[in-house]
């Protein structure tokens, strides 16, 4: 019965809060790591998380590079040496 409280306690503010923010690469993160944790000596919860961290960080940083390439090739000097013109 303690533990039901303790999850009503926990779980009862987060239905309140907004809508969750951009979680990319949090699931993917979480599942790897969870098995790393459950296999390292049964510590599958912090694996979780910590695997979350790392994938949603990953993830953040690869859509930077995708919209600083993106970015690049928008400029006038990139597109005159990627379609040069006849002469």
């Amino acid at each position: 019965m303690r533990k039901f409280t303790v999850l009503l306690m926990v779980a009862a503010p987060m239905a309140f809060l907004p809508g969750v923010g951009n979680a990319k690469g949090c699931v993917k993160g979480a599942a790897v790591g969870g098995i790393a944790g459950h296999v390292a000596g049964h510590h599958a919860v912090a694996g979780a998380a910590a695997g979350c961290i790392i994938g949603h960080h990953r993830a953040k940083e690869k859509d930077k590079a995708a919209r600083q390439a993106a970015s690049s090739q928008d400029t006038p000097a990139a597109q005159a040496t990627a379609n040069p013109q006849p002469q």
